[in-house]
């Protein structure tokens, strides 16, 4: 799986103009199901997440992980993120796991992330989302497993 983690100071999803998923400070993580996923690449991800120290400690340094500032999380599926473009200017997205799939993983992940005791918000798979955040920092950290 793959994810792209912004430190955020807020984040929301929306879809046809309702909000269905809003945090404050924590994390918005775009993710994605590749080919050849399965449930402990999505729960390994997760964990990578939750334990990943991106935010300040007492000394202004990136030593502290989302577990221990207590932030929530928005979590948005983001096949695109398997995107290649080594053969054009038009990127191709076969390195994504098929959709029934890629939600049977990103709903794994959710519940995975869920599981480490972290306020876990959500976009809607397959849905076409506006994602607004205010990046802090800006940090920005790619992630697969």
């Amino acid at each position: 799986m793959k994810a792209i983690v912004q430190r955020v100071t807020e984040a929301r999803v929306d879809i046809a103009g309702d909000t269905v998923g809003r945090i404050g400070p924590g994390v918005l993580v775009l993710v994605c199901a590749m080919q050849g996923d399965a449930e402990p690449n999505a729960k390994a991800l997760a964990e990578r997440v939750a334990k990943l120290r991106i935010f300040r400690d007492d000394n202004g340094r990136m030593n502290r992980s989302l577990l221990e500032t207590g932030g929530g999380a928005l979590v948005v599926s983001q096949f695109t993120l398997a995107a290649d473009t080594s053969r054009g200017n038009r990127p191709g997205f076969s390195a994504a796991a098929p959709p029934d799939e890629g939600e049977r993983l990103y709903e794994h992940f959710v519940s995975a992330l869920r599981a480490t005791g972290i306020h876990v918000e959500t976009g809607r798979f397959g849905a076409d989302m506006a994602v607004h955040l205010v990046n802090d920092g800006p940090v920005t950290v790619p992630m697969e497993r």
